[in-house]
């Protein structure tokens, strides 16, 4: 019974590895949908969206129903419940990925944001991309510098979008009402996939040691 349950719990963290493959790509294909308006890819971002949602609810049901039959404790427990909120972040940011590209495929053929601020959302967007390829191979081979690495990417990824808003209710601001919404939430979206990212990271330190650590936010 012993070996079947550490199959499962090896299944279980399998399982967010690839989710975690998907959520990389679809922010991957949907930031270059964005900044490139390619409404092809972005379409295909909002399409694969659902595979994200069901490998997700798949593994939040081999989850709980571990819990239910092991009743596992001590570190067992721990990786099976933070199984749960990682899956439940992961879902979110494809959720947040297909934000990104419905944005692009609303304003096609034109751009989602003005001249003034493609550099930075071409930043947003590399900087997000780059954060869901760490957060890959933090599950993959559970190197806990990488939640570091994310944090600090976060860290830059929060002043791209306070500049945004800087921009826009600046007096120099000459977009329509239109460019002002789709700009602020653009870069909502971009930073909040971060955020979701910095909890992962968060949680796979806590699985490494056992205990939050109060300065890792």
């Amino acid at each position: 019974m012993r070996e079947v349950f550490q199959q499962e719990l090896r299944e279980v963290q399998d399982r967010l590895v690839e989710i975690s493959a998907l959520v990389a790509t679809a922010i991957d294909n949907a930031t270059r949908a964005f900044n490139e308006s390619d409404v092809g890819l972005a379409e295909s971002v909002i399409a694969e969206d659902s595979a994200i949602d069901d490998a997700a609810h798949s593994l939040d049901e081999l989850a709980i129903n571990i819990l239910a039959r092991q009743q596992p404790v001590a570190r067992d427990l721990r990786i099976v419940v933070s199984a749960l909120r990682i899956s439940a972040s992961l879902e979110r940011m494809g959720d947040l990925a297909e934000h990104i590209a419905q944005l692009a495929r609303y304003r096609f053929p034109d751009k989602v944001v003005p001249q003034s601020l493609r550099p930075t959302f071409q930043e947003l967007g590399q900087l997000d991309v780059a954060i869901a390829q760490k957060l890959h191979q933090l599950l993959e081979n559970e190197d806990v510098a990488l939640a570091e690495e994310i944090r600090n990417d976060d860290d830059r990824i929060d002043e791209l979008h306070l500049s945004v808003f800087d921009a826009v209710l600046g007096e120099a601001w000459k977009g329509a009402v239109v460019d002002t919404v789709d700009s602020t939430l653009a870069s909502r979206y971009h930073e909040r996939f971060a955020d979701h990212a910095v909890s992962i990271a968060k949680t796979m330190k806590y699985l490494s040691t056992g205990d939050l650590v109060p300065s890792f936010p």
